[in-house]
């Protein structure tokens, strides 16, 4: 009876939040290495808590990674693997290879799931929704870098993303784009999932991960920086506490929150209902950013 009586206790601690978030959308970048596990209830883990979340009226838009099924899809084809400053150079050849993987089987694989446990999901692939322009990260001495197909987001079609939502379906979108040129892009998901953020205004923008949050000690996952305002942010940036992959996911979080995001989470995709935990729960799992 007592096991009972704390399951009511938890529902009744999570109805507030289900009524405050009621009708509205969350976007969440759904990435990590936990999309690879072996352990099928990991991987099918996120899909049923955004099942829960469809189930309680809000409306989640899932932007998704994949580099490292990119990697082995890349090595099967026999094209090799090359990094500049963290990012991945991406050749004409390799961009077919991220596209297949990225829009072809990783897309359909999440939609699936989350339509075989009872939501609905529609997939689109990243060129349908994302307009971009070549990035050139700087290197070293500050020269542009030429890492080929790399794309930096600067537009979002979010018609058809609307009209989803207006019809309680839930779309997942690749992280590919379309230049102005007409070519296909390879693209940062994070950064992705931030522009979709401030083009969509959610109440709330999700990154999903491996790792339990910002950490204030990188080698130490129980240092978990569970609050950050904005303004603190350079200055983590200039003692290295926020550095490599990091710096897009938090520069795309202070943009969001810019432009009208409540707030920015970071949660471990490992931890079992850690988004839900995250959303209503009064005690959150990892890094939330907020303006103040």
């Amino acid at each position: 009876m007592d096991n009972l009586i704390a399951k009511a206790d938890t529902l009744l601690e999570a109805l507030p939040y289900m009524q405050r978030f009621r009708g509205e959308t969350f976007v969440i970048k759904y990435g990590g290495s936990f999309m690879d596990s072996t352990d099928s209830a990991v991987r099918s883990g996120v899909a049923r808590d955004v099942v829960f979340i469809e189930a309680v009226g809000i409306n989640p838009v899932i932007v998704h990674g994949g580099g490292k099924a990119i990697t082995r899809a890349l090595e099967q084809a026999g094209v090799e693997t090359r990094f500049e400053q963290g990012y991945r150079v991406t050749t004409p050849k390799s961009v077919e290879v991220v596209e297949q993987v990225l829009s072809r089987e990783i897309n359909p694989g999440i939609v699936g799931m989350i339509n075989e446990l009872g939501g609905k999901a529609c997939g689109f692939s990243g060129t349908e929704i994302f307009r971009c322009k070549p990035f050139r990260p700087l290197g070293q001495a500050g020269e542009p870098l030429d890492i080929g197909l790399v794309g930096e987001v600067t537009g979002v079609n979010i018609a058809p993303l609307l009209e989803c939502i207006a019809q309680d379906i839930t779309p997942v979108i690749s992280p590919t784009a379309t230049g102005e040129d007409g070519q296909v892009y390879n693209c940062n998901a994070d950064v992705a999932a931030g522009q979709a953020a401030v083009a969509l205004r959610p109440k709330r923008l999700v990154y999903m991960s491996d790792v339990p949050g910002l950490l204030q000690n990188p080698d130490d996952p129980t240092s978990v920086i569970s609050h950050l305002p904005v303004a603190e942010v350079e200055a983590l940036k200039a003692g290295g506490v926020i550095s490599k992959g990091m710096i897009p996911k938090v520069d795309s979080a202070v943009t969001a929150v810019a432009t009208g995001v409540e707030k920015v989470f970071f949660i471990d995709g490992r931890l079992s209902h850690s988004l839900l935990l995250e959303i209503f729960t009064d005690r959150g799992v990892g890094t939330e950013i907020v303006e103040r």
